[in-house]
């Protein structure tokens, strides 16, 4: 049995904090096809969901109303035994008063004196166990609230099936393939640091399970390469190792893949491997014809010529020459030996573009790099073929020096006027089921 082609598109792994899996638009094409748009969140929904931090809170001050409760327990049988110690005292002071006997009352009238503070205390402990008697009984109708909308199921057991749930979904994506982007998200920053130009990158192949961040600052004869262990780690500026080129590179579109650094080598057109493991370099190759040192930049400059990217597809170059009369080249090539393997002319002039990105084997290029910037030209290298875009997306900081596409985390990296920011981005997909 065939089944009908389904369409669906879905956004990358980093929605707003506060998001969740959801479904928040279905539509059906001409021909009867499903059209969903799904939101995939980076972290667990039951974590962020509304119950479970109700849940949470009342378990806080569960805890807080019970510790409270000890204190005065703990304090009132202390007390208690106070008063039970000073009872034969209460005692003696009852009866006549004599001459002697005066002498002995202001005695035990001295001893009984801490007596006062203990009765002041108990009493403010009564207040305290009003208050907190006032309290329990609140969250007593807080839980009853949330057990009815929860209903018969164990929470536990429906935060075990949302992970569950989760898990498939991720797989799935993983499964997806390649799609063509329809939108991206609005930037989310990450730090500001460096210069007003430069790049940073997470590996495009390596496993999931490897979250290194690297940072270089400059487009100009720069050699140092920081290193940092974790996200969080880049975001907090700790950390970090640092890695000293043996030589130094130009403009900012490097890209890490399996492991090494590919970078164009200073006032060349040479490309380089350096393998971060072994801190050596391990190839380098002419990209022959190609433009350097400000011949063919992008339209912000700094000796952008050539621009290393990585996709689905795997290791690309971007970049122009003179016989191609300054139009953008795109060049699929061999990570191993860095071999073109084979070259398409898009026919659209590289001084004229702000920046581009490779997702799906597909070229895409901004048409600024300043305030207003959007996604203007697509080249799809499958079929030979261009496509005039508008995908908008915000600059938030108007001065766009690098923006390359992360296929493992399926979202954009931006180098923009010092700032680095992820954009996540809406790729449209057509999934075919048989069987």
């Amino acid at each position: 049995m065939s089944l009908t082609p389904s369409l669906l598109v879905l956004q990358g792994l980093y929605p707003g904090s506060e998001e969740g899996w959801q479904v928040y638009s279905t539509a059906s094409d001409p021909d009867g096809r499903c059209v969903c748009t799904v939101v995939a969140p980076a972290r667990n929904l039951c974590k962020r969901d509304p119950r479970s931090r109700q849940l949470r809170l009342l378990t806080e001050q569960v805890q807080n109303v019970s510790q409270s409760m000890e204190v005065v327990d703990l304090r009132t049988s202390r007390d208690l035994q106070y008063v039970r110690d000073s009872e034969p005292l209460l005692r003696g002071v009852d009866g006549p008063v004599e001459e002697k006997r005066a002498n002995e009352l202001k005695g035990q009238m001295s001893q009984l004196r801490p007596l006062l503070s203990v009765v002041e205390q108990y009493r403010l402990d009564l207040q305290t166990l009003a208050t907190l008697r006032l309290e329990l009984l609140n969250l007593s109708i807080i839980l009853a609230a949330i057990q009815e909308e929860v209903g018969a199921y164990d929470y536990e057991e429906l935060q075990q099936r949302v992970l569950l749930l989760e898990t498939r979904l991720h797989s799935c994506m993983n499964k997806l393939g390649c799609g063509r982007l329809t939108a991206v998200s609005t930037p989310i920053t990450v730090r500001a640091s460096g210069s007003r130009f430069g790049s940073w990158m997470t590996d495009a192949m390596i496993p999931s399970s490897d979250s290194r961040v690297w940072s270089m600052d400059g487009y100009y004869k720069g050699r140092r390469v920081l290193e940092y262990r974790t996200m969080g780690d880049f975001t907090k500026g700790q950390n970090f190792v640092q890695h000293l080129l043996p030589h130094p590179w130009a403009g900012t579109g490097h890209v890490v893949y399996n492991g090494s650094l590919y970078y164009n080598k200073h006032q060349s057109n040479i490309l380089i491997q350096y393998h971060f493991r072994s801190r050596s370099v391990l190839l380098q190759r002419s990209l022959s014809g190609a433009g350097y040192n400000n011949t063919f930049p992008y339209s912000w400059g700094g000796s952008s010529d050539i621009d290393l990217m990585a996709d689905e597809m795997g290791l690309w170059a971007v970049y122009t020459s003179i016989p191609n009369a300054g139009n953008i080249m795109v060049s699929r090539l061999d990570s191993r030996s860095l071999e073109v393997l084979r070259s398409w002319d898009t026919g659209f002039p590289k001084r004229s573009a702000g920046e581009a990105f490779m997702i799906c084997g597909t070229l895409y290029v901004t048409n600024s790099h300043l305030a207003g910037a959007k996604v203007h030209f697509a080249y799809h290298t499958n079929s030979s073929t261009y496509e005039y875009t508008d995908v908008p997306f915000h600059n938030q900081y108007s001065h766009i020096s690098m923006m390359d596409y992360n296929p493992r985390e399926r979202a954009l990296y931006t180098w923009n006027n010092g700032h680095q920011v992820l954009y996540n981005v809406t790729l449209f997909h057509v999934i075919r089921s048989d069987g």
